[in-house]
């Protein structure tokens, strides 16, 4: 399956990892590329050694590309964004800002430049800015979200640019993979299904929370003070909403949130953690390796995409 975004990338299959704080780290992200997507470091709020070191990690692994994902607003996103060329990366997915300051480096260093972005507007901006490729991701997504669907954003964002898109946001098998490819995307990007890969370092409870999730089970929190989250309900989501419908300040409601993604993540603290994950968390039903992960979903999607109507 060749699109513009397997042969700007050098990998196999147009797929790729999303850039996971605690979560996308090096074990998941060549484990990923391995099998012929592509995987993403997730640098977070990481300082520029750490991101250093799960790069040198990564490669022990595997000799095919692994990207960095880099929140521009990480106070060490300049360090890091020097560090990645330095260390021989040759692709960089961004979120959170404009990466136009380090575009000149990046280029300049055949680094591929992907934004994530979640409007028309900002995929426009990414384009004059120098990006390779745009990822429009829906609001179906873990973690952060914007306002629009993935299904209304991807055939907009695709329309208005000339550089391929990647499309995020409620894909975890081959049926949203070729709902994509039919709105326009060349690609797709997936977090929550990699969550509960076998590579993945994410505690057994959080997976598992995931495994067992229902369609009704996505909650999003923040929305009050513009900073909309999507997880798995639990204790700490419904405290949260409970707070923010007082209309508690931002700050406050900030300690009640603060560590508490790697809480879930790390020590699977399911109760007070912030399990971030995507609509399509029902649809995941057991662990797999991100091989047998990517096979499948390239297999189903390959069989819809041929099939005669």
């Amino acid at each position: 399956m060749k699109t513009r975004i397997t042969e700007l990338l050098g990998i196999e299959y147009p797929v790729i990892q999303g850039g996971m704080a605690w979560v996308a780290e090096y074990h998941l992200a060549a484990a990923v590329s391995e099998a012929g997507g592509l995987g993403l470091i997730g640098a977070a709020s990481a300082p520029p050694e750490i991101v250093r070191e799960q790069i040198r990690e990564a490669k022990k692994l595997t000799d095919k590309p692994v990207g960095v994902n880099i929140m521009l607003l990480n106070p060490n996103a300049e360090e890091v964004a020097k560090a990645v060329v330095e260390e021989g990366v040759k692709v960089v997915t961004t979120g959170a800002g404009n990466p136009g300051k380090f575009m000149e480096m990046w280029k300049n260093a055949g680094v591929k430049v992907i934004p994530v972005v979640a409007s028309v507007a900002m995929a426009k901006l990414m384009e004059r800015a120098g990006a390779d490729a745009v990822i429009a991701e829906g609001m179906e997504s873990g973690g952060h979200i914007g306002e629009a669907t993935t299904m209304t954003l991807v055939p907009q964002v695709a329309d208005a640019v000339n550089v391929p898109v990647v499309a995020a946001g409620g894909i975890a098998d081959g049926r949203g993979f070729a709902a994509s490819i039919m709105l326009g995307a060349e690609a797709v990007q997936m977090g929550t299904v990699f969550v509960t890969a076998k590579e993945s370092i994410v505690h057994s409870n959080y997976k598992q929370k995931i495994i067992g999730a229902k369609d009704i089970d996505s909650e999003v929190t923040g929305r009050s003070h513009g900073h909309p989250i999507r997880s798995i309900r639990n204790k700490m989501t419904r405290e949260y909403l409970k707070l923010e419908q007082q209309g508690v300040p931002f700050e406050e409601l900030e300690q009640l949130t603060l560590g508490s993604l790697r809480k879930a993540v790390m020590d699977g603290d399911i109760t007070n953690g912030s399990i971030m994950a995507g609509q399509i968390a029902g649809l995941i039903k057991e662990e797999k390796s991100c091989k047998d992960i990517i096979h499948d979903i390239i297999v189903q999607a390959e069989t819809l995409l041929n099939k005669q109507w």
